[in-house]
């Protein structure tokens, strides 16, 4: 679809990696709760659903500890104020379809103002809980629908609040050849997902690239190999309308189902955690059926690692509200307002819903057996020209790991201390060979190193002004 045409409706945002088909109950009905802590959430999203992932991480902080951010920008980037609407309902559509786009986004110090403005109110959790989050950002140089400009924005929109103390939460991956999509691996001939250059429906693009799972383990740290033949786990269907404070579901824009992925071991009661994986526009059931759902690769890993996928729904509407293209709220099209941010918005508020009913069975936390000091399972997650994701195994009562790498020279520096099991390292040459071990920081006392792990970054993708036709590299 061209921008031209995106412009004129709303957006074309999306998602990606083949798994089994799970069962699907037959018919629809209200979720239920898990052993699952709400504090072990995270979320991600495609696009649309990247602007709204970051919305929703922002709001309810408290309780997110990841974001995953594919083709998205930052908060409030659309801008859509109390005073737009007053003058008219043009204005955050345009930016929403402009600067939020095309680029260049606008003064990031705007953003940062409606943030610290809406936590101050009480509006939104307090913004220190984001130097805690593990925050993955993805942006394909085949990307023909929004701007490297604005998820840049989104990357300098979190390294304000990470500081240089939470420098290692943050990974960035801008080294890949994908069109606008959720990128997977490569899958078997007549699949009906896209090439990696591709930016049309599914926006789902096959580049050998496993994004689900780069999201998920830099979120929670090395996990289990995914699960990908039959799943063990089930596919739920439940009734979004039970969680729209007694608004029907499509006054908000949401589809009457939306999906809920719960492996065996959940079920059965397992210490668990959640998952919410956003869609794009035009990539909701209504309009793909089920690949978002299905071909991303979430269930994949969600099936041997105790994980809830959630996939809230959005629903095409063309009157009011107005959102033919079934995208998220990220420019207040449901209530014009500008609480669509915040915690009291719609879309956020019903989405916090479904969360709240799916960990309302959690127990009292386990305290964790103490291991020998030794981070485990150290391992490069995903590298690009200029960044490596490293992630290992956490160590019960380990609450900060420090990190080392080893250049060229072969002499080991410290880069980091990073709190949770996972690290984004930057500022590496492309092209280049580097080594890396992890130690546990235990009452202020390293422990011994762990095992060295290393990887070569990738090429820096060479320059190129028409996203679509640029080269795919390695």
């Amino acid at each position: 679809m061209s921008l031209s045409g995106l412009r004129a409706s709303t957006i074309a945002l999306v998602s990606a990696t083949m798994v089994a088909v799970s069962p699907l109950a037959a018919e629809p009905v209200g979720l239920r709760g898990y052993n699952a802590a709400i504090g072990d959430s995270s979320i991600s999203g495609i696009s649309s659903g990247a602007f709204m992932a970051v919305q929703f991480g922002t709001a309810w902080s408290s309780v997110i500890k990841g974001v995953g951010v594919v083709a998205g920008g930052p908060f409030w980037c659309a801008k859509a104020d109390a005073d737009d609407f007053m003058n008219g309902y043009t204005l955050p559509i345009m930016h929403a379809t402009g600067s939020c786009m095309v680029g260049p986004p606008r003064d990031m110090d705007d953003y940062l103002a409606k943030a610290d403005a809406k936590a101050a109110s009480g509006d939104i959790d307090p913004l220190q809980n984001l130097a805690r989050q593990k925050i993955y950002l993805f942006h394909g140089t085949n990307d023909a629908v929004v701007a490297r400009s604005v998820t840049d924005a989104a990357a300098d929109f979190y390294r304000h609040y990470l500081g240089d103390a939470g420098r290692g939460n943050l990974y960035y991956q801008t080294a890949i050849g994908a069109g606008h999509s959720l990128v997977v691996l490569q899958q078997p001939a007549g699949n009906r997902l896209n090439d990696c250059k591709d930016n049309a429906p599914p926006y789902i693009d096959q580049c050998g690239y496993d994004q689900a799972g780069v999201i998920l383990q830099h979120i929670y740290g090395a996990l289990n190999p995914p699960n990908r033949g039959q799943l063990g786990g089930a596919m739920q269907r439940f009734d979004q309308s039970l969680y729209t404070k007694g608004r029907e579901a499509g006054a908000l824009s949401l589809g009457e189902n939306g999906y809920v992925f719960v492996p065996k071991a959940c079920e059965d009661g397992g210490a668990c955690r959640v998952h919410i994986a956003l869609h794009g526009c035009k990539q909701d059931a209504g309009e793909i059926g089920r690949r978002f759902i299905d071909d991303t690769g979430y269930n994949a890993w969600a099936d041997t690692n105790h994980l809830i996928v959630l996939y809230p729904q959005t629903k095409a509407s063309s009157y009011l509200p107005f959102n033919p293209q079934a995208c998220w709220d990220w420019w207040s099209y449901v209530d014009h307002a500008d609480s669509y941010v915040t915690k009291s918005g719609a879309q956020i508020a019903a989405i916090k819903a479904m969360l709240d009913t799916l960990t309302a069975g959690a127990a009292a936390p386990a305290t964790p057996a103490p291991g020998d000091g030794t981070p485990r399972g150290l391992t490069i997650v995903d590298t690009s020209d200029t960044s490596a994701a490293l992630a290992w195994t956490a160590q019960g009562g380990a609450m900060t790991y420090r990190v080392q790498r080893a250049g060229p020279d072969g002499a080991f520096v410290t880069v980091g201390d990073v709190k949770g099991p996972s690290f984004g390292d930057s500022g590496l040459a492309p092209q280049s060979t580097y080594r890396w071990r992890v130690a546990a920081v235990v009452g202020g006392v390293e422990g011994p190193p762990s095992g060295e792990v290393a990887a070569i970054t990738r090429a820096t993708p060479a320059p190129c002004d028409n996203p679509g036709s640029c080269p795919i590299g390695k």
